[in-house]
């Protein structure tokens, strides 16, 4: 499993330990990833998701897992969550004309 956020595509970051004598060894920064179970009102289901915990604050602060994928460009997404935005989309795409029809 990578140690990538599935909503935000933050990942591992490389870089340097510098201790008192300037000695540089390599080191890594890993992102404070949190498994979540998130709920989807237009699709009325849970998904179990590996976000960071910056992700769910911003899912908080958008509103939710689905006004999150709404506004979330596509190349940030893993292979799970382009999924579940393409079903969220295609859900409320759907409710919309229903209304208009009737």
């Amino acid at each position: 499993m990578s140690r990538a956020c599935e909503l935000t595509g933050k990942a591992v970051q490389t870089g340097n330990n510098v201790s008192h004598a300037n000695n540089k060894t390599r080191r890594r920064f890993l992102p404070n990833l949190c498994q979540v179970t998130l709920i989807s009102d237009a699709l009325g289901q849970r998904f179990r998701l590996r976000i960071s915990a910056h992700a769910l604050r911003s899912v908080e602060h958008r509103g939710g897992l689905d006004a999150f994928l709404a506004k979330a460009a596509e190349h940030e997404l893993s292979q799970k969550a382009r999924l579940l935005k393409r079903q969220i989309a295609k859900k409320t795409a759907g409710e919309a004309q229903a209304p208009a029809a009737a």
